[in-house]
């Protein structure tokens, strides 16, 4: 068994690509519009479905905003440079919600940013990153 995708609902499809695709970086995979049942579903990430875990991206065409889960946690993304990642995302209208530094309990570097539905998504820097982290 593998991880196929992690599913969020979004209030505004377009808004939600351009901040998936444009500022974080991801591909648009497939998109596919279900008119008898009133939603879209469009698939994005970093590389193939068949290869990698990948974001789905449901849109009811009827509700245009969700209030966040209890049970939802975040997306987390390992990036190579944690500052130059979080101020590339600044610079095109994303929102840094936790600025990068070490964790709490640990000393592996994180930061979290905002997508433009207030999903939470964690950056982890891939060199600090350590067993006991």
């Amino acid at each position: 068994m593998r991880m196929l995708h992690t599913m969020l609902r979004v209030g505004d499809l377009e808004r939600s690509l351009a901040f998936y695709t444009n500022v974080l970086g991801m591909r648009l995979l497939r998109r596919k519009d279900y008119p008898g049942g009133r939603f879209t579903l469009a698939f994005v990430g970093y590389g193939d479905e068949s290869e990698s875990t990948v974001l789905e991206l449901t849109h009811n065409w009827d509700t245009s905003e969700y209030d966040l889960g209890t049970g939802y946690g975040h997306i987390a993304l390992g990036v190579d440079d944690i500052q130059a990642t979080c101020s590339g995302i600044a610079g095109q209208g994303g929102r840094v919600v936790r600025e990068p530094g070490p964790m709490k309990h640990g000393s592996t570097v994180i930061a979290f940013v905002e997508d433009p539905d207030g999903y939470k998504i964690e950056l982890i820097e891939l060199a600090s990153r350590s067993p006991s982290a």
